[in-house]
């Protein structure tokens, strides 16, 4: 592990080394590649919807300890605009504390009441939103820390039109944001840390960069076709149904985005495609990347190899320490 550059209030919120998190992946934020975050300097988030039955879960936490060797993991709790959807919240909440897991992040619909109870349990929680009004009322709500996703980020960046860095101006040249705010969307070099410091921001979060990473449990193929994959290689999908997905640019995806184009009305039109456990099965398992909807954003461009994931993170960070030093060089009195 590389000495970190510098201390944030989000280091100190979540008691890491850097200012970086790894969110929440949907199949792959399991206890390897959890525990490699924490191990590396970071923060990793368990997503429980990703196991099937407490049973699952409680291994998987058992697991992740054991992987961070007594460091601090947290845990992703998600919710859903239907309510029956939630049901599994609770309940793994008060699994991750019995535990022992006190950081969580959390995403989705209406937060407040999730807040207060991990609050009660003596956790902190940094919620994502990707809209500025939805990050404000999180705050309000007792969110310990926000992350500001923008239009980049891989998966379900909202119906958000903005990209992060806009985003993240916005937020901080308005002064309204009085917890740590963290940056999402698109990033995957060491300079963009540095950048998003400058605009005053506490730190950022990471996903699909570390998509390349030994620790992520997905078939060989996956990621040697991940390593092949440039900026453009996602498309953003479902816009005009409300509930937007950035993807691998695959076979899947076009023919959800010819279903989409068609003038689709409900996702009854879509079939089976939009079934992410096709890409758990199809993909992640069996390595044909060309089916589902394989969650993914343009920050894979940063990626050209599989790598430990420490030495991603070291890399990152050298990266970023190679940005300061240019910044003082080009702003140095001649």
């Amino acid at each position: 592990m590389t000495q970190a550059p510098w201390p944030t209030r989000l280091t100190r919120l979540f008691g890491t080394a850097y200012p970086i998190l790894g969110g929440g992946l949907m199949w792959l934020s399991d206890a390897r590649y959890v525990g490699a975050l924490t191990r590396a300097g970071c923060m990793g988030f368990i997503t429980p919807r990703s196991f099937t039955g407490t049973s699952a879960l409680s291994e998987e936490l058992q697991r992740c300890s054991e992987h961070t060797q007594g460091r601090p993991f947290g845990v992703n709790l998600t919710l859903s605009a239907r309510p029956e959807a939630n049901a599994g919240v609770r309940p793994a909440l008060d699994l991750a504390l019995a535990h022992g897991v006190r950081h969580f992040e959390t995403a989705g619909y209406a937060p407040d009441a999730l807040i207060q109870a991990i609050h009660a349990s003596g956790g902190v929680v940094i919620h994502k939103a990707s809209s500025l009004r939805h990050a404000l009322a999180a705050q309000a709500a007792g969110a310990d820390a926000v992350a500001l996703v923008g239009m980049e980020e891989g998966g379900h960046p909202g119906a958000n039109e903005l990209p992060t860095m806009l985003m993240g101006a916005l937020a901080l040249a308005r002064g309204q944001f009085h917890v740590p705010l963290v940056l999402g969307g698109g990033i995957g070099h060491g300079s963009q840390l540095v950048a998003a410091m400058a605009l005053g921001a506490d730190g950022v979060l990471i996903g699909s960069r570390f998509l390349l990473s030994e620790e992520i449990s997905t078939h060989p193929a996956y990621k040697d076709h991940l390593a092949r994959c440039d900026e453009h290689s996602t498309m953003r999908l479902l816009h005009t149904l409300g509930n937007t997905w950035r993807v691998l640019r695959n076979d899947t995806a076009r023919d959800v985005d010819a279903i989409e184009r068609a003038g689709a009305a409900d996702y009854a039109a879509f079939g089976g495609l939009l079934d992410s456990r096709v890409a758990r099965d199809g993909c992640y398992r069996d390595g044909d990347w060309r089916r589902g909807m394989l969650s993914l954003g343009p920050s894979i461009g940063f990626g050209t190899r599989i790598q430990p994931l420490a030495e991603i993170v070291d890399e990152l960070i050298e990266q970023a320490r190679s940005a300061l030093s240019h910044l003082d060089a080009s702003t140095a009195s001649p």
